[in-house]
């Protein structure tokens, strides 16, 4: 996928990609274990983190904001993890970003251009409402409603949406995903080091932190 600034000004209903889309990305990884140095290497645009740095567990997430598998982690899973885990200094938790399809990267962009303090709430709020915006016959008017229940104006929608520095910090991260790190599906989980795939339960994801404590 070639990601451009005009992809996110389009308005064509070629957009849109099916919700099944975010298990079926077409690479071919070539990395090898990821050192620890190159999984904590933060993205260029800074890392959305949540909990104690030093905390026992480190929990680093690729996530598209298209995919369906994503938003049922993050609708039913996240608020658990948080509670149990985050909020108890046990479990630090990265997020970044993955985008499988223009519309993705465009919420992406959206998550990256609000208040740094408020974006792992947006990008809830994202998720929560991805039915809404994600996939509709005008994703370009869907993300201007999307941005302005977000907090940002009409013009404040536009100009992130062409902002090519944040453009080329999302594809910076997701290549470094895809060529080093082996990311291939989403959302892939790192905890600990150790790569686990799909829309972990509040109890798969506990099994893996854990042993970890």
């Amino acid at each position: 996928m070639t990601l451009t600034r005009r992809s996110f000004v389009n308005r064509s209903s070629a957009l849109v990609l099916a919700a099944g889309l975010c298990l079926a990305l077409p690479f071919t990884s070539i990395a090898q274990a990821a050192t620890k140095e190159e999984l904590m290497q933060p993205s260029p645009l800074g890392d959305m983190a949540l909990g104690e740095k030093n905390a026992p567990v480190t929990i680093v997430e690729y996530a598209s904001l298209t995919c369906s598998h994503c938003a049922t982690f993050h609708n039913t899973t996240y608020a658990k993890l948080k509670e149990k885990y985050i909020d108890t200094g046990k479990v630090h938790f990265i997020f970044r970003e993955f985008p499988l399809d223009t519309v993705a990267a465009a919420g992406s962009m959206l998550v990256r251009c609000s208040a740094p303090e408020k974006q792992l709430t947006v990008l809830g709020t994202m998720f929560h409402e991805q039915r809404n915006w994600a996939f509709t016959d005008n994703p370009y008017g869907a993300l201007l409603k999307m941005g302005k229940q977000i907090g940002l104006s009409e013009k404040e929608v536009e100009s992130c949406l062409t902002n090519q520095k944040i453009l080329d910090g999302l594809t910076a991260t997701r290549e470094h995903a895809s060529k080093v790190l082996g990311v291939n599906s989403t959302p892939t989980f790192f905890i600990n080091g150790e790569k686990v795939s799909g829309a972990l339960s509040i109890d798969q994801i506990s099994e893996y932190i854990d042993k970890n404590l």
